[in-house]
Order: structure tokens, then sequence, then C-alpha cells
């Protein structure tokens, strides 16, 4: 399996995780993902000026672990998947909403 399978099947996991631990719909989350990959749409919340609704919902219920940022900063396995920048951007959401990092790759 590929690492791109691989993310794919990370982002629907998290997407899994939050509706159930977090009792989180996060539907356009799924849509992005069944509309294009895991990695476009890690890319695309990743890149955005300001966090998604998800991550704001997410925030609100203590759960910065189930969002596209905290599994892109934690897991070496997706380093290769994006830039230098993008992993620098995903930290710096995290840092700016105080969560604290299992580990960072980097």
């Amino acid at each position: 399996m590929t690492t791109n399978s691989l993310f794919d099947k990370a982002m629907f996991e998290i997407y899994r995780r939050a509706k159930e631990e977090a009792n989180y719909n996060a539907t356009i989350f799924l849509q992005m993902l069944t509309e294009t990959d895991g990695l476009t749409t890690a890319k695309s919340l990743i890149n955005a000026t300001k966090p998604s609704l998800g991550y704001t919902a997410l925030f609100m219920k203590g759960r910065l672990d189930l969002t596209v940022e905290a599994v892109v900063t934690e897991n070496k396995q997706w380093a290769e998947l994006f830039t230098d920048d993008e992993i620098e951007r995903a930290k710096k959401r995290l840092l700016d909403y105080q969560y604290k990092p299992k580990n960072w790759i980097a």
C-alpha cells in the first residue's frame, strides 16, 4: 500500500474518531475526502488562511488531536507528503490554539 493510500485511511480514521469520540460529525471534511483524497483535503485545510469550522468545533470540544494538523505534525510517516512550510503552518495553527503536541515530527 502506498503512503498516499495509507494517508487516505488515516484521514477517514480521524473522521470516524471525531464522530465517535467527540460526537462531531465532520460532514464537510467527509465530503472533501470523498470528492478528492486525503492528501488534497489535508493540504487544502492546512494552506487555508484561517482554521476550518471543523477545526474550531474540535477546539471547542478539546479534541485538536483529531485535526488534520495534529495528524500531519505528529507522525513522521506523513512528512514526505508535505512541504516544510505546510508542516510549519500546521504546527503554528496548533500552537496558536494552545495545543500540546504528543511529539513533533521535525
